[in-house]
């Protein structure tokens, strides 16, 4: 604690030490670390158009593979002379970093005195701000928000004779549709498109969609203690539901992840994908990365459970290193990507999903933005109400491990629902501790 109370008074000394927006001739130098995924899109995309309002802070963005972001930027943050000022963070990582004295309080005095009059802040959406959250204390703020979606394929859907779906289809009905959805499209007596893919294999991201299920279902991973409260009826029978999946799903499906459900549907060849937002763009709309167009793909928020509908909450976030020595610069930078301006121009120009209430109710840049926001907004309020998003601890990262491991014990069927749950309820338990 001692050595987290000392680096969270730093930003006081390097205030004293910041130079300001620059000069044509000493311009100022801000480093973001980044996921690698978006980070070279956003140099080469976003940082010419911060260019045209602040041409004189040089902003420069490293990208590193997401399963070593979070130890590097720890190690950075702790080191005497950090190298990097602004650090874009996923959704569960802020308690970690903010108990170690790494993000500066972006409400708090020095921060508030250069932000703009009309930023906005209770412009956010309260699911999305709140990833940036800990204690109290505003981290950061969303960049690149995102959430689990449903996208389904019109055209499987019309050629299986069955109505589009639509936001209120329970589970029930889901599974009565994937049924039909099945099919021998060739005549060689065998199943060549399917109804449906998603996460299956063992890694941290296939809990989240048990858990969606879990949260539309009534349950959550917590209860108000800080104990997991999962290991029970309603735990159970979503990941049985989680695992039914698979009979529906194409073959090989228990191995699939992120990239390999996603281009099953792109190909046309699942009729469902449940799959994080973000990649609409470049599955509806690019016709470099997908074989459908946008008339094609439909997309809401996951089956409706006992108490709600589905949804699960995964927001990039980016907050000031506490040691930075160009604090107004990197505020810029921030306070910029985050605006309403920018924001726009980041969701048009990048195709990230925007945080903001007012730009997802105004007119989008594009005509395919606007199901996408109507259905965004929708899903920011179902994940606020259902509280669905990864555990918000320190140990959050511990805690996700163990959910992975055991939930892709009970998919394969190497421990049945009721065990895989209660072991993992118990490690996290003790991790948590």
């Amino acid at each position: 604690m001692a050595g987290s109370l000392i680096l969270a008074a730093m930003p006081l000394a390097s205030a004293q030490a910041d130079d300001g927006l620059g000069t044509a001739d000493n311009p100022v130098e801000v480093r973001v670390m980044a996921n690698e995924a978006f980070a070279n899109t956003w140099q080469t995309i976003l940082v010419p158009e911060f260019n045209k309002e602040f041409p004189n802070v040089r902003v420069v963005f490293d990208g590193v593979p997401y399963t070593e972001l979070l130890a590097k930027m720890m190690l950075d943050a702790t080191s005497p002379e950090p190298d990097y000022d602004v650090l874009l963070v996923d959704d569960p990582w802020v308690p970690q970093l903010a108990e170690i004295g790494a993000l500066m309080d972006l409400k708090g005095e020095q921060i508030s005195a250069l932000t703009d009059k009309d930023y906005d802040w209770g412009d956010f959406n309260a699911a999305p701000l709140a990833a940036g959250e800990w204690k109290d204390v505003q981290y950061a703020v969303p960049v690149r928000s995102n959430v689990l979606l449903r996208f389904y394929n019109r055209s499987l859907y019309k050629a299986a004779g069955l109505p589009e779906p639509t936001p209120a289809q329970t589970w029930d009905e889901f599974f009565s549709d994937a049924e039909k959805l099945v099919r021998d499209t060739n005549a060689d007596g065998k199943a060549d498109v399917w109804a449906v893919d998603t996460y299956f294999v063992r890694e941290s991201l296939t809990p989240t969609i048990w858990q969606s299920i879990l949260n539309a279902n009534g349950g959550s991973l917590l209860d108000e203690s800080g104990v997991p409260a999962f290991a029970n009826e309603i735990g159970a029978k979503s990941l049985e539901t989680h695992k039914r999946l698979l009979d529906y799903a194409p073959p090989g499906a228990l191995g699939h992840g992120f990239s390999d459900s996603l281009q099953a549907f792109r190909q046309g060849l699942v009729a469902n994908l449940f799959n994080w937002g973000s990649v609409y763009k470049s599955t509806a709309v690019d016709p470099k990365s997908t074989t459908l167009t946008v008339d094609e793909v439909g997309i809401q928020v996951l089956p409706v459970g006992d108490a709600q509908a589905g949804t699960h909450r995964g927001i990039w976030i980016a907050g000031v290193g506490s040691k930075t020595k160009h604090l107004e610069a990197s505020w810029a930078f921030l306070q910029w990507l985050t605006s309403k301006q920018g924001e726009s121009i980041n969701a048009s120009l990048a195709g990230s999903f925007p945080a903001r209430k007012s730009t997802l109710t105004g007119t989008p840049a594009e005509p395919w933005l606007g199901p996408v926001y109507a259905t965004l907004q929708n899903a920011y309020e179902v994940a606020a109400a259902g509280g669905m998003w990864r555990i918000r601890s320190p140990k959050s990262d511990a805690a996700q491990q163990i959910l992975a491991d055991e939930v892709a014990r009970g998919l394969a069927g190497q421990a049945s629902a009721e065990e895989a749950l209660s072991v993992a309820a118990e490690k996290i338990a003790k991790a948590l501790k």
